[in-house]
């Protein structure tokens, strides 16, 4: 088992934390009217969330292919830490489609399947052992930057949506009272 200091466990329960928040929200929306800006603004609340939850689980998939190097883990234990991740990434797709985020993308969908060896094996010909290093150091940093992006690209995608729905209301009000004027 992991010693209790390991950043990725400490990670991994501060994800576990917020899917529980989420899962409380979601609960408490049943409490609120179906419509208004109040229950927009919940929603809103919570599809944040999930996106946030969505880039922590993929920073633990990076850190998760990291850690072999960095700490010495059975292959046991890194089972059941994919496992973890996986689980908590089926709970947080079920949550993001009770809000029908349809637009929560997985990393295939975005990025497109991982690349075979062999691709990857010709396209590192030529190089020595840093310049291999410093081209995966590149890729890695490049990746977390588009997912980072991903992730706030669909946060505002949502907020927008919200702000679309916001504004048609207020116009819905706007000609009711200009009909009542006249």
């Amino acid at each position: 088992m992991a010693a209790s200091g390991d950043a990725w466990v400490r990670e991994y329960n501060e994800a576990v934390k917020l899917a529980d928040d989420i899962n409380n929200m979601i609960s408490e929306r049943s409490s609120l009217p179906t419509t208004g800006p109040e229950a927009q603004r919940h929603s809103s609340a919570i599809r944040r969330k999930i996106t946030i939850l969505g880039t922590r689980l993929d920073s633990l998939q990076s850190l998760l292919s990291k850690l072999p190097g960095k700490q010495k883990l059975s292959e046991k234990e890194m089972n059941r830490r994919r496992d973890m991740v996986a689980n908590l990434r089926s709970k947080v797709n079920q949550m993001a489609s009770t809000l029908n985020m349809s637009n929560f993308a997985t990393r295939d969908s975005l990025l497109g399947p991982e690349i075979k060896p062999a691709d990857a094996l010709s396209r590192t010909n030529g190089l020595d052992n840093s310049g291999i290093v410093e081209q995966d150091d590149g890729l890695e940093k490049l990746e977390d930057t588009v997912i980072s992006t991903k992730h706030i690209a669909l946060a505002v995608n949502e907020e927008l949506d919200l702000h679309t729905r916001l504004i048609d209301d207020l116009d819905e009000h706007v000609e009711v009272t200009d009909s009542r004027l006249q």
